[in-house]
């Protein structure tokens, strides 16, 4: 249902009442497109909560203009805040932050993996703590920024790409749970990004022209390699670079440096073009040879959050056609959803180039601007066939890192299973603090 479709005696966030009788708390990063969401709502008379979320430490993060929740994005949001004469408020999450999503970051490069932080941000911090927070002020919605679209369907939510394919950041959001996305509301789903900066100078807001955000936040530069040494020091341990024939062809500073795929900065001169094949995190030996050996077909995945109708334990032995998705920058393409032995597995039609164990990969029903999200889970082995793939998953994960694995599937099971709530009420409660 669109915001001009609303059914009767429902407001334009498909929930009952007047908006004048409806609370909504909006994420503010201090960015434009939450901005604009909070300018949107309360111009048609809904009442209007900001929180901001201080995730990393904030005189670091002062000098700091292309990253989300630092210093100078927080006085944005709260002069935003005091633009639209709405209650605004900050949540100190640095501990919560760094413990669920800046430590992981680290210890996946560790296991030979390449994480995307902002994924488990938004499943482990945002739409975990920040959701809960929200009801607990008494909000009948949590309202963000995201291009991506929530849709009433039958009386259940569903999550969609963005109408504007270059700006949809539904791949970012694959975990969001159904218990999640009834609560959540993304108006700027069906707008592209130049309709989002006119509303802002039609709103009249400060930030109607201030850039994007570009970096990680706590990644300054780019430079993830240096921040992960310093939270790992073991990280910058040298290895061997190794031909996919078995010659050796030198020696690395650290496998915190490679991700497959990479052709660049490999530090040696063969003559030949080489890209990064494999990364052996326990005998830090990183493995190059040509782009060919990069193809794969079939991808095992983790942590899958599913969405779509039909329970998956449920689907035939010729599994479910769908529109898979394995990096953010790129399109959904054709592919076969297996469910073999309890693990999920993707068959892509056409293979690909460069897929990257820590990745996500997101499902869809179909490739088009509005196709739903059917859910995704995190790559975990890759190969040419299944028996690639269990064998590549298996020996990903030995000693120590299965029960880092184990616990955090765990977590994600009560996630799941128990809401926001089982997770949210074991948290320390010092990062509730509310700063007015």
């Amino acid at each position: 249902m669109s915001r001009n479709e609303v059914a009767e005696g429902m407001n334009s966030l498909d929930l009952p009442g007047r908006p004048a009788d409806t609370r909504v708390v909006v994420a503010m990063s201090g960015g434009v497109d939450s901005s604009v969401v909070a300018g949107l709502l309360r111009r048609e008379g809904y009442e209007v909560i900001g929180i901001t979320l201080q995730l990393y430490d904030h005189g670091r993060a002062l000098s700091r203009g292309a990253s989300c929740c630092a210093g100078r994005d927080i006085h944005d949001a709260r002069r935003v805040a005091e633009q639209l004469g709405i209650a605004h408020y900050v949540l100190d999450y640095e501990s919560r932050f760094r413990d669920s999503v800046i430590d992981e970051f680290a210890d996946s490069y560790l296991n030979g993996e390449t994480p995307v932080p902002c994924i488990r941000c938004n499943q482990q911090v945002k739409f975990t703590d920040l959701l809960g927070m929200a009801k607990d002020l008494g909000a009948q919605a949590l309202a963000t920024g995201h291009y991506a679209v929530t849709r009433l369907e039958n009386g259940r939510r569903r999550l969609a790409r963005g109408r504007d394919l270059d700006r949809d950041q539904s791949y970012f959001l694959f975990a969001t749970t159904q218990r999640q996305l009834d609560f959540l509301r993304m108006p700027l789903g069906c707008m592209t990004k130049a309709q989002t900066r006119a509303l802002a100078r039609d709103l009249g807001l400060d930030v109607a022209d201030k850039p994007d955000s570009q970096d990680i936040c706590f990644v300054p530069h780019g430079d993830y390699a240096r921040v992960i040494e310093r939270l790992r020091p073991e990280a910058g341990e040298p290895g061997d670079i190794v031909h996919l024939d078995g010659r050796r062809l030198g020696r690395h500073r650290g496998i915190v440096h490679f991700t497959i795929g990479q052709r660049r900065g490999l530090g040696i001169a063969t003559g030949e073009p080489l890209h990064v094949l494999a990364i052996d995190a326990a005998s830090r030996i990183v493995t190059v040879g040509p782009r060919d050996a990069l193809f794969r077909r079939h991808i095992r995945l983790r942590d899958v959050n599913w969405l779509g109708l039909q329970p998956l334990d449920e689907m035939g032995a010729d599994g479910l056609a769908v529109h898979a998705r394995i990096r953010s920058t790129q399109e959904p393409v054709g592919a076969r959803l297996l469910w073999r032995d309890g693990a999920v597995e993707v068959e892509l039609s056409k293979g690909e180039y460069g897929i990257s164990p820590g990745q996500a990969c997101v499902l869809y029903a179909a490739a088009d601007a509005d196709a739903t999200v059917l859910g995704g889970g995190w790559i975990d082995g890759v190969g040419d066939d299944a028996d690639d793939c269990a064998s590549d998953s298996a020996a990903r994960h030995p000693g120590q890192t299965v029960s880092r694995i184990a616990r955090r599937e765990r977590a994600y099971e009560m996630i799941n299973s128990d809401g926001s709530d089982a997770v949210r009420d074991r948290e320390d409660r010092s990062c509730r603090k509310l700063y007015r």
